[in-house]
């Protein structure tokens, strides 16, 4: 399955996250781009995080975000 906008959208989103510490979390505020809203909300939706607009990563929002944070180390490299 290719990548799309929107699933680069929430990878972006994903990447922000700080995977040394379950105690800091992600704010996608009201004022960020749509896109950014619309992949926040995506990724809540999908049980990856625990706010509509970030907030902290859940158990599988963890796993997506470390792989995510991994392929990107891999391909810039």
């Amino acid at each position: 399955m290719p990548y799309n906008t929107q699933i680069g959208d929430e990878i972006n989103i994903l990447v922000r996250y700080n995977l040394k510490t379950t105690q800091e979390g992600v704010k996608v505020h009201s004022s960020a781009e749509p896109h950014a809203i619309a992949a926040a909300q995506r990724l809540f939706d999908k049980g990856l995080i625990t706010q509509s607009d970030g907030g902290y990563l859940t158990a599988l929002g963890r796993k997506a975000a470390e792989h995510a944070q991994g392929l990107l180390l891999i391909i810039k490299s």
